[in-house]
């Protein structure tokens, strides 16, 4: 499905999938998105906004989290595509040797977001997507799932929380060797022999430690202060990882694999 398809909103409003992914004000709520749900948030200014020009996007990422109460960003949709959407920032920092892992992450993100802007009152839990597909529609286990999407966006979350923890734990290890062991405990169970020999490729085409660590480093932040930001940014999203998985748990499609 082309990725500028409108798609129906509310019977008010049409938007596009391209508009979904790439119209955010950070990563987390897509300008128009905000409209439909009530949730414009304030800028703070001119000053707030040169300010924030010079954070990491981690720490952009843990501001507009922070925006959701505790009740709000219980499995909530938007919450799920914002941290989906700062996996798809990264990769594009590191450049087009990541294109392969960011097509995958980005179509199921726009499988979520269709489902997602049908209804975006009724789907702003992740939980009435899964029963959606369980219940109403029994195409849970499809390929071209929802609920696959959900799971496969919540497992490379997992992996990027783990390798920057691991990035951190071992600062003698290549970041190569780093990818390769996160991958081996977070996803790899998970891949059939295609995607396990994509992500081998992809593997080797990882940038140097200190590359990546300036990527994700703001102008005028260092070294402590990105560990901050990513301790932070865990806090906020791993009660909303945990909650997906017993989610998808429970209707027995926490252990779906890949071909």
């Amino acid at each position: 499905m082309s990725t500028t398809m409108a798609i129906e909103g509310t019977g008010r409003h049409q938007l596009s999938l391209t508009s979904l992914t790439r119209g955010f004000i950070f990563l987390l709520l897509p300008t128009r998105i905000q409209r439909i749900t009530g949730r414009e948030m304030e800028r703070g200014g001119a000053q707030k906004e040169d300010m924030r020009k010079q954070w990491s996007c981690i720490r952009l990422a843990v501001e507009e989290l922070s925006l959701f109460k505790p009740e709000e960003k219980k499995m909530s949709t938007l919450a799920f595509l914002g941290a989906s959407n700062l996996l798809l920032h990264v990769l594009d920092m590191i450049g087009p040797t990541m294109m392969v892992l960011r097509q995958d992450i980005q179509r199921n993100i726009e499988r979520v977001e269709e489902t997602y802007m049908l209804d975006p009152n009724l789907y702003s839990s992740l939980e009435e997507i899964v029963q959606k597909e369980v219940v109403g529609e029994g195409s849970a286990r499809q390929a071209d799932s929802c609920c696959r999407s959900i799971l496969w966006l919540a497992r490379s979350i997992t992996f990027s929380l783990t390798l920057l923890d691991k990035i951190d734990k071992n600062p003698e290890s290549s970041l190569e060797q780093v990818v390769e062991e996160t991958y081996n405990g977070t996803l790899k169970p998970w891949h059939g022999w295609i995607s396990s020999a994509a992500y081998k490729v992809a593997i080797k085409l990882v940038p140097g430690r200190e590359m990546l660590i300036g990527l994700l480093m703001g102008q005028e932040q260092d070294y402590d202060d990105l560990k901050q930001d990513i301790k932070k940014y865990a806090s906020l999203i791993q009660p909303l990882l945990d909650d997906t998985y017993q989610l998808l748990r429970t209707h027995e499609l926490d252990r779906l694999k890949s071909t």
